[in-house]
């Protein structure tokens, strides 16, 4: 069976950092503002909106994913992580044109979240991970493809 991927991008760094959540492209979410996806993200694993407010007033995505680790998790966070994942990217990319232009410009190449930060469930780590952040880019970048008006050659 032929992939319908001919290329690969495996690593969100370089010319193609605008596809990691820590990139800077602010998104506003459930009224709060966040300087990445990241933040965002790290956010919504709390319902206290104070601690939403500290993550969010981070300096960094990394301080953000820090402090998003040591909140008390919402109950339900296991069965809603992936959609409010999915919500977040999709926000990202439609307040950010020339981000959506980027990842529109990847085509049909395979996206990847390769790590070496043992990240199995958004990625893939030494050629193992189920890679949930690159399939939801890559989704994002299809209904992307979908909506926008085709060019005549």
């Amino acid at each position: 069976m032929m992939s319908q991927y001919l290329n690969v991008i495996d690593s969100f760094h370089g010319e193609y950092r605008f596809l990691s959540n820590f990139y800077p492209a602010p998104v506003v979410y459930e009224q709060v503002r966040y300087a990445t996806v990241e933040h965002a993200y790290q956010a919504q694993k709390t319902l206290n909106s104070k601690e939403r407010l500290e993550i969010a007033r981070c300096m960094s995505p990394s301080k953000a994913k820090r402090k998003g680790c040591r909140v008390k998790l919402r109950a339900d966070w296991e069965s809603n992580k992936v959609r409010i994942m999915t919500e977040l990217v999709q926000l990202k990319f439609d307040c950010h044109a020339d981000l959506q232009d980027k990842l529109l410009a990847t085509g049909t190449c395979r996206l990847i979240e390769g790590n070496t930060w043992n990240d199995q469930f958004w990625g893939v780590c030494q050629g193992v991970g189920k890679n949930w952040l690159g399939k939801i880019l890559m989704k994002v970048r299809s209904e992307l493809a979908r909506s926008v008006p085709q060019q005549n050659s």
